[in-house]
């Protein structure tokens, strides 16, 4: 489980909110997973969940996040595609940055491919990656190999420059 491929794709999760359909947060999640199985993108491992308070620190429920080494035949910017509309089918509403919901679904590294984005595009990796304990945590435990894209930086090196005032604890 703890190997890092370069052609890996990796995925982050996130939900605070309660589904109408399949309850908690976790529960949703699970069922998004298996959702993207009938959209040609296969699981290949997940790491641990976590739950997390929100980032940036508010009142809203804390979140519970994993990671997901995929695979897919898709190109980047047509999974990101297939990840908005699995979000869009699990009742995700975009409403302001930052906001409570129901999933959140993202792309973090596409076979370390780096892309500035734009419209319909994906930027790569994820511009946000390496500040959130709820990306860097659980994709080390997945791939304790990993380094970022961009930097180079190790993914042990991220996790001990992660701000102390993100609290992300093991389920």
């Amino acid at each position: 489980m703890g190997t890092v491929v370069a052609d890996s794709i990796y995925i982050g999760l996130g939900a605070n909110l309660p589904h109408p359909t399949y309850g908690a947060p976790v529960d949703t999640l699970k069922a998004a997973l298996s959702d993207l199985g009938g959209r040609g993108i296969g699981v290949q491992a997940l790491s641990p969940w976590y739950r997390s308070a929100p980032v940036p620190i508010s009142d809203q429920p804390w979140y519970v996040n994993a990671v997901a080494r995929i695979a897919t035949e898709l190109p980047a910017d047509r999974l990101l595609e297939a990840l908005h509309e699995v979000e869009e089918a699990f009742g995700r509403v975009r409403s302001e940055p930052n906001a409570a919901r129901r999933i959140d679904l993202d792309l973090l590294d596409y076979r370390r491919e780096i892309a500035p984005g734009g419209p319909g595009r994906a930027t790569l990796p994820h511009p946000r990656i390496a500040a959130r304990a709820f990306v860097v945590r659980p994709l080390a435990d997945l791939a304790p190999a990993w380094r970022h894209p961009v930097t180079a930086a190790p993914i042990a090196a991220l996790v001990a420059a992660l701000p102390p005032d993100q609290i992300i604890e093991r389920l």
